[in-house]
C-alpha cells in the first residue's frame, strides 16, 4: 500500500495579526510548509511556527510566495525563471536558518498560491524553482501532468504530486485558487480525499470525473474550521500514513 502524507500552510500570521490555528492542525499532519515572508509571516512568526512543529514532530519545508503581501501571494505576477530561483532561494534560505537553530532538517519546498499556478503552466518558473531546490537538495510538493512534473523529472528534482481537501478542480483536473477559501463539509472532504487517493480521481466543478496524483495531500489553515477539517482527513487516510 503507497504511503501518503498530510501537509498544511502554516506560518501565515503576521506581526499582531492572527491567521489561523497552525498548532490545532498540527497533531493531523506529518508536513509543515511555513510561509518566508514574502507572502505573509515575518521572523518571529517563522521561528514560532518551527518551534511548534518541533514540539509536534512533524517535518518542515518552506513555503515561499510572491512578494504580494494585500493579495496574499495568489495573484499572478510576470517573473522571469532568474527572479523565481531567487525569491524561492532567498525565502528557503531565511527559514532554514531558523531550522538550523532549532536543529531541525529542511525537508522540502512547496510553492504558494499563484507561483504554484504559474509553475504548473510556464516551464520557465518550474525551472526557476528546480533552480533553488537543485540548491538545497530536497524534494518539492508539486503537481502531476504538467510543466512542474516534466520539468522536475527532466531534472531530476525529486517530487511528490498534491491534491487539495478544500478545494475545487477544474475539468483539466487542475485546482482552482481562491483569494479565500470557504468552508467545506468534513464527511464529504474526508471521502475525497479518499477517493483521490485509493482511485486517482475527483469530481470537478462542470461534474465530471478527472485524473488526479495524491501523493501528499493538503489542508489549508486559513480553511473554515482547519483543524477539524484536518482531524477528518487524518482519520480518513490512517491507513495510508
Amino acid at each position: 500500500m503507497a504511503k501518503v502524507t498530510i501537509n498544511c500552510d502554516m506560518g501565515e500570521a503576521f506581526g499582531i495579526y492572527r491567521f489561523g490555528d497552525d498548532e490545532a492542525c498540527m497533531p493531523f499532519v506529518t508536513h509543515a510548509n511555513i510561509a518566508c515572508g514574502f507572502h505573509a509571516s515575518d521572523p518571529v512568526v517563522m521561528w514560532r511556527t518551527v518551534r511548534a512543529a518541533k514540539r509536534h514532530g512533524i517535518r518542515v519545508g518552506s513555503h515561499p510566495g510572491l512578494p504580494d503581501r494585500e493579495g496574499f501571494g495568489r495573484r499572478e505576477m510576470r517573473m522571469t525563471r532568474h527572479e523565481v530561483a531567487a525569491l524561492v532561494t532567498y525565502q528557503t534560505g531565511a527559514l532554514k536558518a531558523f531550522l538550523d537553530a532549532e536543529g531541525m532538517a529542511l525537508s522540502h519546498i512547496k510553492p504558494h498560491g499563484a507561483l504554484f499556478g504559474m509553475a504548473q503552466r510556464d516551464a520557465e518558473i518550474a525551472n526557476g524553482i528546480a533552480d533553488a531546490a537543485l540548491l538545497f537538495g530536497v524534494q518539492v510538493i508539486a503537481y502531476s501532468d504538467c510543466a512542474m512534473s516534466e520539468v522536475f523529472t527532466q531534472r531530476g528534482v525529486p517530487f511528490c504530486c498534491e491534491f487539495y481537501a478544500d478545494l475545487d478542480y477544474d475539468e483539466r483536473g487542475r485546482q482552482v485558487i481562491s483569494r479565500e477559501h470557504e468552508p467545506v463539509a468534513l464527511a464529504a472532504a474526508a471521502a475525497k480525499v479518499l477517493r483521490a487517493v485509493q482511485d486517482g480521481l475527483t469530481r470537478s466543478l462542470t461534474g465530471t470525473d478527472v485524473r488526479v496524483v495524491a501523493d501528499s495531500v493538503c489542508v489549508h489553515s486559513d480553511t473554515p474550521d482547519a483543524p477539524a477539517v484536518a482531524r477528518a482527513v487524518h482519520e480518513a487516510l490512517a491507513a495510508y500514513l
